[in-house]
């Protein structure tokens, strides 16, 4: 007889339908936006690639570092594009069936991007050099707080073991 109890059924889980949904618009976002600049595309206004002048949209005042991105800022997004994004599509199958095996690649995976994006990416956008700097600071957080904020509270959702034997 085995004393592990039982998950929770994914009705009395609603937190991880949330984190469900929102993890698979990471993976979509990952794929659309974080692959222009991994790819070398341009993101100028007048490119013939759709995503690279919505992205141009967004970057052009709020996001400096991601529209000229440098060779580390590339390796970022090219994580984000390669690594976190498939790693989202994962994430959101195991949030939904309940498979405590996630725990420890979303509690690395929380504390990967809270570090890298949350510390050294809004460091530099706040506080770099002054070409990378963003002019529009409200545009930048309304866009980029979320894959801080979800990530952190996913940490704080992983922190115990079984997390799927628990509410949140």
């Amino acid at each position: 007889m085995s004393s592990t109890p039982a998950n929770l059924p994914l009705k009395d889980r609603k937190i991880d339908i949330f984190f469900a949904i929102i993890f698979l618009v990471f993976a979509l976002t990952s794929g659309i936006s974080d692959a222009i600049p991994t790819l070398g595309i341009p993101i100028t206004p007048d490119s013939p690639n759709a995503l690279a002048r919505a992205n141009y949209w967004y970057a052009i005042d709020a996001d400096p570092l991601f529209m000229n991105a440098p060779i580390w800022m590339r390796i970022v997004t090219g994580l984000s594009t390669f690594v976190y994004g498939p790693f989202y599509f994962v994430l959101s199958y195991c949030l939904v069936k309940g498979k405590n095996g996630i725990q420890l690649p979303a509690v690395i995976y929380a504390t990967m991007i809270s570090t890298i994006t949350g510390i050294i990416v809004f460091g530099v956008e706040f506080f770099g050099e002054p070409q990378y700097q963003t002019t529009n600071a409200v545009k930048f957080l309304a866009f980029n707080i979320p894959y801080v904020a979800i990530p952190i509270l996913l940490l704080v959702r992983m922190r115990a073991p079984m997390p799927f034997t628990r509410k949140f």
